[in-house]
């Protein structure tokens, strides 16, 4: 007799191939150039690019605010992306969506050897080691290859700064990293007008650096740190007569505001 917990799975794997089934039906019908959406039939990789990213975001923010509802629906978003690109591909004669879903169920089998295959032992260092050795066999061989423009640019150079750590270009404790912070601001204050923003894109590069020698991700605390003022200046905006009190005033309301939250 067939477990009752065999049968749940059982289940459940042709319930998911029937929802991803028809979402991919879906999409097929809305890119039909005659009887499809005006305007999901005329989009390509580079228009909807920009709803990628902002979907993967709207997931994280659904995490971060604990909202699971918002979190099932967000995830539904950011599906519906891989499949409109995958069917764009398609028409293209590019690849198809089996082949996208083929292509990441063999690198996590590749990658996992000590699940997949022979390998005694596994963790985070064996991971980085394959991906290692699949970077040697790429035409670009700088230890930056592969760190995507598209990315944020606190996490893209949070990511730069530690490939290149790793050929030992970098800082051998936090001292350095300060000490960058505050010649950095130096120069933007006896920069030139037009020199300003590159300097201020300096300091921040450093400012990540330092993050980085504390291990802490720079994107997660900058995003905390914009929650917090979002929270706190919702709480003072409100007061009566804002807007017309002066600067010390608000910055009275702002620090009652820091001591309640």
């Amino acid at each position: 007799m067939t477990p009752p917990a065999m049968l749940d799975g059982e289940i459940k794997d042709a319930a998911n191939h029937d929802a991803l089934a028809r979402l991919v039906a879906i999409m097929a019908r809305l890119r039909d150039p005659l009887r499809g959406c005006e305007w999901d039939s005329v989009q390509t990789f580079a228009t909807i690019a920009p709803y990628t990213i902002e979907e993967a975001y709207e997931v994280a923010d659904a995490i971060a605010r604990d909202d699971h509802a918002a979190l099932r629906d967000e995830l539904g978003d950011l599906a519906l992306q891989v499949v409109f690109h995958a069917r764009i591909a398609e028409e293209s004669g590019l690849f198809d969506l089996s082949e996208v879903l083929g292509s990441i169920s063999d690198k996590l089998e590749r990658r996992h050897p000590h699940i997949f295959g022979d390998a005694p032992v596994g963790g985070h260092h064996l991971w980085e080691t394959i991906k290692a050795a699949e970077r040697a066999s790429h035409p670009d061989q700088s230890a930056l290859a592969g760190v995507a423009l598209a990315l944020p640019a606190l996490e893209r150079a949070a990511k730069l700064q530690k490939r290149a750590a790793r050929t030992g270009f970098d800082w051998p404790d936090i001292e350095g990293p300060k000490a960058k912070i505050h010649e950095e601001l130096e120069e933007i204050a006896t920069a030139p007008p037009e020199m300003v923003e590159e300097e201020v894109g300096d300091l921040l590069f450093a400012v990540v650096n330092f993050a980085r020698h504390l291990k802490i991700d720079p994107e997660e605390a900058l995003r905390k740190a914009n929650r917090k003022f979002e929270k706190r200046f919702r709480t003072i905006e409100v007061a009566p007569g804002f807007s017309e009190m002066s600067l010390d005033e608000m910055e009275a309301l702002w620090t009652l505001a820091k001591r309640d939250a």
